[in-house]
């Protein structure tokens, strides 16, 4: 009997204070989208015969994501999203964000397509229209059997210059062994700085609120402010049965160094944030 597994993708937008990400994927069960907004999360399963891929992302019925935008259409008891946003000028990191580790068998690979972009079209949220144009994306991907046992995840583009973070800190098993493994990647003024486990990276601080990394000159200090989160389900042994909680707009304020040099402090509103002790 073949092994269950899930695929995922997150795709975000934010714009005038607005935030909305949603995640079409697949288990062996069947295919599902789910949404998230700063006001809550939604779930909407569809049949395995509902999903099929297509250039650069995925098709759930009506609904079509890939990397050049979104076309959706989701009617359920609590939500009605309908409309079209096209992505321009995605920024891809320069190599797989797994590294070496791409080549193992992981529980789960996370994978980053585009750390920021330009969003532009109109959304209707529940009869209420939300307008992107001159918003900012992000999306990323995951796929395996289960999420990590214990995990922190931290994502924002929503500052006041190009600049763009997303931090993993995550339980990892790995044949008879485990460890915590880091994959990280900081955009800012048109360059990627890495830091992850496979680059040697030193995970200073993993708390609720705090994280903190050191990489050679390289260091970056995250620290959010406390939220409850909106529940969403994540894979457990290649089933959508497990239960997390994400923040899609949290306070947050980033530090990265380089050299001893603060090269920015930045802070946000609108930062994604996932804590799983």
């Amino acid at each position: 009997m073949a092994k269950k597994f899930f695929e995922g993708w997150y795709y975000k937008q934010q714009c005038l204070g607005k935030t909305l990400a949603l995640i079409p994927g697949h288990t062996g069960d069947g295919a599902f989208i789910q949404v998230v907004t700063g006001e809550g999360a939604f779930h909407a399963d569809y049949p395995a015969s509902a999903l099929k891929k297509v250039k650069e992302g995925v098709q759930i019925g009506a609904n079509r994501f890939s990397h050049s935008g979104i076309d959706v259409d989701i009617k359920t008891k609590e939500l009605s999203l309908r409309g079209k946003l096209s992505y321009t000028n995605l920024s891809p990191p320069a190599y797989d964000i797994m590294g070496p580790f791409r080549f193992f068998p992981m529980e789960c690979r996370h994978s980053v397509i585009s750390m920021d972009h330009n969003v532009a079209g109109k959304l209707t949220v529940n009869g209420e229209e939300w307008d992107f144009h001159g918003g900012r994306g992000y999306i990323e991907g995951d796929r395996g059997r289960s999420f990590p046992r214990s995990y922190s995840w931290v994502q924002c583009n929503a500052f006041d210059e190009p600049c763009s973070v997303m931090v993993s800190v995550a339980h990892i098993p790995l044949g008879g062994l485990h460890f915590t493994g880091c994959i990280s990647t900081v955009w800012y003024g048109g360059r990627e700085y890495r830091l992850a486990t496979y680059r040697g990276v030193r995970i200073l601080r993993r708390e609720q609120r705090i994280l903190e990394l050191q990489q050679g000159p390289l260091r970056l200090y995250v620290e959010m402010e406390k939220d409850p989160g909106h529940a969403l389900f994540a894979p457990e042994g290649g089933s959508m049965c497990r239960k997390i909680h994400e923040t899609p707009t949290a306070a947050a304020r980033f530090r990265f160094w380089v050299q001893d040099r603060l090269l920015f402090d930045k802070t946000s509103p609108y930062a994604s944030f996932e804590y799983v002790q």
